[in-house]
């Protein structure tokens, strides 16, 4: 409450919540979609509490039942309009599909499929998309 104007300390608090090993931090990180303090215009806070939730929190985005990549093309989707630079940046955990295991390759590769059928895919994104879904 104390901070909530201070873009760098909201940052790191954002960016704790989110890589927190708790059991239900994906939803933590969906309330936190409407935080005062999060707004899905700022780059800064996008990769404070999405990008590290993708790629510091491997457990909870890599979860068996998929959730955490659903997640991502929510956001994903809601970035490919507003800020297709951003959007391209943080699909890289989500292209990186052969490291993991068969059941999580077809998650990965299924929500790739979603993406790829966006009306209006950004280039930047298509192209990572195709050479993931390719490879």
């Amino acid at each position: 409450e104390r901070w909530h104007r201070d873009g760098l300390v909201m940052d790191k608090w954002l960016m704790l919540q989110a890589t927190t090993p708790s059991p239900d931090v994906l939803q933590q990180v969906r309330e936190l979609l409407h935080h005062r303090s999060f707004t899905m215009s700022n780059p800064n806070r996008i990769r404070a509490l999405i990008g590290a939730f993708v790629s510091g929190n491997p457990a909870a985005f890599h979860a068996k039942d998929g959730s955490g990549y659903q997640f991502l093309v929510e956001m994903l989707t809601d970035l490919n309009t507003r800020n297709p630079q951003v959007a391209a940046r943080m699909i890289e955990p989500l292209i990186r599909l052969k490291r993991y295991d068969a059941d999580r390759q077809a998650l990965m590769r299924q929500a790739l499929e979603t993406l790829q059928g966006l009306d209006k895919l950004s280039g930047d994104l298509y192209e990572k998309i195709t050479r993931a879904l390719n490879a």
